[in-house]
């Protein structure tokens, strides 16, 4: 399932737009960092972040990040591929919809990079 395009329909649904090829065609690359429907992510573009929390007000968690924490091209990945709500990127902390997620995050003291190294760690396991 594409969840990027489930999201978006339900967006443009809330924001009273009618859902049809062109729409979804304007909104997807607009609200998503990318706009792949596999490997893509569920990260939110600026104006993304904005329209949620703006024009829908729906609540968002905020973590920060460890003091010394470097953002690396490895930890977008593991946030890709283990973030499974619509999140958004800020200088020293993440924003993401989902309170359970923001739990989990805030087990780790916000380091996204440790947190998905478990991950990636766990479900090595439970493949093997």
């Amino acid at each position: 399932m594409n969840w990027k395009e489930t999201y978006t329909k339900v967006f443009l649904k809330q924001l009273d737009i009618g859902i049809s090829e062109t729409s979804m065609a304007e909104y997807m690359p607009l609200w998503w960092q990318n706009i792949r429907s596999v490997a893509g992510g569920l990260r939110l573009t600026d104006a993304g972040y904005e329209m949620i929390t703006g024009k829908l007000n729906l609540s968002v968690y905020d973590v920060p990040f460890p003091p010394d924490f470097e953002m690396t091209t490895q930890t977008v990945i593991f946030l890709d591929k283990f973030i499974d709500c619509p999140y958004y990127l800020m200088r020293n902390g993440i924003s993401v919809t989902d309170e359970k997620k923001a739990l989990e995050l805030h087990l780790f003291s916000g380091d996204v990079r440790k947190y998905g190294l478990t991950k990636a760690l766990k479900r090595q396991r439970d493949e093997d």
